[in-house]
């Protein structure tokens, strides 16, 4: 059996290991030191990355926002994280799920992206406490687990 070695990094860990005011900072440390120490890749998408600048620039200052993007984009430069396009094809499968998951109106389009992404990618873990990645029933993980 094939282990896939990526985890799928989804904007709560982002945004989560920027802000050392999120509640869930440390846990997001830690998890994000597992994952290194584990050889795991990140990957996500530039859909999440959107997300995670939005949000940033309106949680922490403007330097440090823009420090730890920029710092992101160095890490996806040096192949640390890697970086998905929602194209065309992914697009309009999103848009499909949209109608699979009517009775989940609560899921945001760019979730429905991130399930594209990690389903072509065979990637069954996310690095996030987002609950919606397993409500779908697609096989996939939460990363750090919500117990902890």
């Amino acid at each position: 059996m094939r282990i896939n070695r990526s985890i799928f990094i989804d904007s709560w860990g982002f945004l989560a290991l920027a802000n050392r005011e999120d509640r869930h900072h440390q846990l997001a440390v830690r998890s994000y030191e597992d994952i290194r120490a584990k050889g795991f890749l990140l990957v996500t998408s530039d859909y999440i990355l959107d997300e995670v600048i939005t949000a940033l620039f309106k949680k922490v200052s403007f330097e440090s926002a823009q420090k730890f993007v920029e710092a992101v984009f160095l890490d996806i430069k040096a192949g640390q994280i890697g970086l998905e396009r929602v194209e065309d094809d992914r697009f309009k499968y999103a848009w499909l799920l949209r109608s699979l998951f009517r009775d989940k109106p609560e899921i945001s389009f760019t979730d429905l992206t991130s399930f594209v992404v990690m389903r072509d990618l065979d990637i069954t873990r996310a690095f996030t406490r987002d609950r919606h990645f397993e409500m779908v029933n697609l096989g996939f993980e939460i990363w750090p687990n919500l117990s902890d």
